[in-house]
């Protein structure tokens, strides 16, 4: 009695799967389609880099207390701040920085905390600690950006000599930097250079003495000088007339007058005891490109999570648009673009992996003789690469060199599962058609398909899934390491679940459907023979002198011990260089 194998209760559920699957070749096609829909989106729509992001999940906060030195920005703002911080949720280490008028507290969280939530919690510890701190020292958050956000750097070049250092800054700091932080995607623009304008009253202290004013008199007069002050309403004929003063300085002449005191029927003025005058801030550094002189700069910094190639994009785009406004002769050049960075790095990782996919499909085309059967063994690799890339598009991983690395690493396993499988259907169907050279019954090639499929689909999932685990042990990785490799982990791990699934539902699917027609003989095939006169003799003469075999692998096994005796033993017995004394750049 034959049993028909898409119908047979006894098999396994993996087995039953497969003559489902081959019964509903319809709708596994349309799932199908629709995974690789979905990966295709995934594929257009991940942030893209060029490296994972390996820095902490950490908060600056940065707190300016002018004219004070370090030692007493240390006690007084930085300690403070430092102790109250400690009492965070999920801080796992606290460092405070103290300079000359400047004090910074870096506050580093555990791996896997949220940075906005991270964020939120500093806020709520510093308005608890700002009662503690000194009068003018106000604390602030850094930007919500991590160690590889600076993404784009340009300077500003005047090509006409007409506007120096201090204007081109201002352009920077008044017109360019307030619209690209606008940007979506941007967390900050830093201006770097130039001069920073500002309005600077230099008192004569003899004038000082010879009114009879002191510096407290000249800073609390132009404090109080400068700024509005609001009245009522008054209403005048059925209407409302606002009563407010007017009393911003606006030029350098407006300084010059503000009253301090009078004298002997007349008013001294700031203009009397200082000369007051448009002046550069003190610099602490200088902008310059290739020994040429000095520039102004801006550094586009990304927000956390964004997607590094559309920010970079959109920053362009952006400048294209603001250059128009600049000043005659002004330009903006690009110093930096880490977008062709990761351009080259992309394209060559896609270009390695569609060499792999031509390497592989030479290969399965060479063993099997056939073109749809080849084509049925290759089309796990795109449809399993397109899961993949859906998985990680919603875990939230960026596609960089090492989680595209993790797709190249899978490639070549992945077709492993559907080659076996067709070369099997081969061999049942060559025995369907012995002694006859006819094509077979549709409903016999079925059976005899089904039967190929049953036989070794169930071993070739599990044995894919021993490869997919094979990762696993990566996960436990923490820190910088960890963030390095899990993204490469996890799509190599996607891909093969991907490739797995697909070897007991797909790949039937498309056997039954495209594996048709005369199918060759391994005995036919040349290649096959050549190999098989190859391995044939190595096979049997390991069978004949298994101890000599197992000997040989030992002492294999015993050499590769040889670069890890500092690791294993403590100290090096064997003279043989050692892992771990490589030269690592800085």
């Amino acid at each position: 009695m034959t049993t028909d194998p898409l119908q047979n209760p006894d098999h396994s559920v993996l087995a039953r799967l497969i003559a489902w699957s081959i019964r509903n070749r319809v709708l596994v096609g349309l799932a199908t389609l629709l995974v690789a829909l979905g990966g295709g989106y995934a594929a257009l729509t991940t942030p893209v880099d060029a490296l994972p992001d390996l820095s902490d999940v950490q908060v600056i906060v940065r707190t300016e207390w002018p004219g004070q030195g370090p030692p007493l920005v240390e006690e007084q703002v930085t300690y403070p701040l430092t102790t109250a911080l400690l009492a965070v949720p999920g801080a796992r280490t606290v460092r405070g920085y103290s300079m000359f008028g400047t004090s910074f507290v870096y506050v580093i969280f555990e791996d896997g905390t949220d940075l906005y939530w991270a964020r939120s919690r500093v806020l709520e510890q510093l308005s608890q600690v700002q009662t503690r701190l000194p009068a003018g020292a106000s604390p602030a958050l850094g930007p919500d950006a991590t160690g590889v956000g600076w993404v784009y750097q340009y300077s500003l070049r005047d090509t006409t000599g007409r506007y120096d250092l201090a204007e081109l800054r201002t352009v920077q700091d008044v017109y360019l930097a307030p619209e690209l932080q606008a940007v979506a995607g941007v967390a900050e623009v830093a201006s770097v250079g130039g001069f920073e304008k500002e309005v600077q009253v230099t008192v004569d202290p003899q004038r000082l003495a010879a009114f009879g004013v002191t510096m407290n008199d000249v800073a609390g007069a132009l404090r109080r000088s400068n700024g509005d002050v609001g009245g009522r309403l008054l209403e005048l004929g059925e209407r409302e007339v606002v009563v407010r003063g007017t009393g911003y300085l606006q030029d350098l002449d407006a300084v010059r007058a503000v009253g301090l005191r009078a004298s002997g029927g007349r008013a001294i003025t700031v203009g009397d005891v200082a000369e007051v005058q448009l002046g550069p801030q003190i610099r602490r550094g200088i902008a310059e490109v290739n020994g040429d002189g000095e520039v102004v700069a801006g550094i586009v910094v990304m927000r956390h999570g964004e997607n590094a190639q559309a920010t970079i994009g959109r920053v362009k785009d952006r400048l294209a648009e603001l250059a128009a406004g600049l000043p005659a002769g002004v330009e903006v050049v690009a110093e930096y673009d880490r977008s062709a960075f990761i351009g080259r790095a992309i394209e060559t990782l896609t270009e390695k992996i569609w060499e792999e996919l031509l390497v592989v499909a030479l290969v399965v085309l060479l063993f099997l003789l056939h073109a749809r059967s080849a084509l049925v063994a290759l089309v796990t690799i795109p449809v399993g690469l397109l899961a993949a890339l859906g998985a990680m598009r919603l875990l939230g991983i960026n596609a960089n060199v090492m989680s595209l690395g993790g797709l190249a690493i899978a490639i070549g396993v992945m077709v492993d599962a559907s080659l076996v499988m067709v070369e099997n259907a081969h061999k049942h169907l060559e025995r369907l058609r012995e002694g006859s050279d006819s094509e077979p019954p549709a409903a016999e090639r079925l059976r005899a398909v089904t039967a190929a499929a049953q036989e070794v689909g169930p071993s070739l999932f599990f044995s894919l899934l021993v490869v997919t685990v094979s990762f696993l042990p990566v996960f436990t990785l923490e820190g910088v390491e960890g963030r390095l490799f899990r993204p490469l982990a996890l799509t190599k791990t996607f891909a093969m679940a991907a490739a797995a699934v697909l070897a007991v539902t797909l790949v039937p699917a498309l056997i039954a459907t495209f594996v048709t027609g005369r199918v060759r003989s391994e005995q036919e095939n040349p290649v096959s023979r050549f190999f098989l006169r190859l391995y044939r003799p190595i096979i049997r003469g390991t069978l004949r002198h298994p101890k000599a075999v197992l000997a040989v692998g030992a002492l294999l096994l015993a050499v590769t011990l040889l670069p890890v005796q500092r690791l294993l033993l403590g100290d090096e017995v064997v003279p043989f260089p050692q892992i771990g004394s490589e030269f690592m750049p800085p």
